[in-house]
């Protein structure tokens, strides 16, 4: 009996002593591959939702992308941040969008700030960091670099993109840069820290993002501050939100400021999936499957 129970006791306490090499073997020597393998699992399954939303369709809604400078904002931006050290006026246009993402990333880390800013305008916003809480989150970094842009004469606009689960309130602001050497649009994200780019090395749309998910064609990301950066929970995290997009008809400085110079001139537009409602959307709002229409080549900024 006394045998026996030795026995049983010297069997119970190997296999806890396996389990807990195999704890520890996951927790610190394999738990790399492990998250890996989760967040492909994951981005696996977010793809086979973007597969089964169908392709876009053309329509005939009536609406006009309009991306409005302003002289007097951008030279009191320009002054304001220096941008003149900031950036090199003989550089590609993606050269210099670059550089004020870096700056923006450098300066301002992501939180989901306590208190909103009264002041939704890059002067605002970067005031704000310095005096009440110093960081904030993607829709407000994506406005104070749509701004800073704006001052060094690039045009662009800041896109909200969301998920297909009405459950799910994490979506992802960003801005989409156009690039007029390339004739293309370039996602650029100072929130994340981060771009995309085909094997190539051309910086890729939003669009071209989901259509390389959708074919299964690789996306490298790359860093902004050019740190090392695991991009595994980023990847999944795009396949989430590239379901379907919505950003404004007329952009321009003091966009969120409820500003009188937006009066009439704040529909939103949004890009769906066929057959897909979206989600908290106002009845003002355009809804259009059409993606060319929605991602074409900008008109030249309005002086006003």
């Amino acid at each position: 009996m006394k045998k026996a129970l030795k026995i049983t006791t010297r069997i119970v306490l190997a296999v806890l002593m396996l389990a807990l090499v195999a704890f520890l073997l996951v927790r610190f020597v394999f738990r790399k591959q492990l998250v890996e393998q989760l967040y492909d699992i994951q981005r696996r399954g977010r793809v086979a939702l973007l597969r089964d939303a169908g392709e876009y369709a053309p329509d005939s809604l009536s609406y006009r992308f309009r991306y409005r400078q302003d002289t007097a904002c951008a030279r009191r931006i320009r002054d304001y941040f220096r941008l003149d050290t900031l950036t090199d006026p003989a550089a590609a246009t993606w050269d210099r969008s670059l550089a004020l993402a870096r700056f923006v990333a450098r300066n301002i880390p992501h939180a989901n700030q306590q208190t909103y800013p009264e002041e939704c305008s890059a002067i605002g916003l970067w005031e704000y960091t310095r005096t009440v809480e110093p960081a904030f989150n993607c829709r407000l970094h994506a406005i104070l670099l749509h701004e800073l842009l704006l001052a060094e004469g690039i045009t662009n606009r800041f896109v909200t993109c969301l998920p297909a689960d009405s459950l799910d309130r994490d979506c992802h602001v960003v801005n989409l840069v156009w690039l007029p050497e390339r004739q293309k649009w370039a996602m650029l994200d100072s929130d994340m820290q981060a771009w995309a780019e085909d094997e190539t090395g051309t910086p890729l749309s939003l669009a071209e993002m989901r259509e390389h998910y959708l074919k299964g064609r690789e996306i490298v990301y790359r860093p902004l501050l050019g740190r090392e950066k695991d991009f595994d929970y980023y990847r999944s995290y795009w396949a989430k939100n590239l379901y379907w997009f919505e950003c404004w008809e007329t952009t321009g400085y003091e966009r969120e400021n409820n500003s009188p110079i937006y009066e009439g001139r704040s529909r939103v537009i949004v890009l769906l999936p066929p057959g897909f409602e979206g989600f908290s959307t106002q009845p003002t709002d355009v809804r259009t499957s059409d993606d060319e229409r929605f991602w074409a080549a900008p008109e030249p900024l309005t002086m006003e």
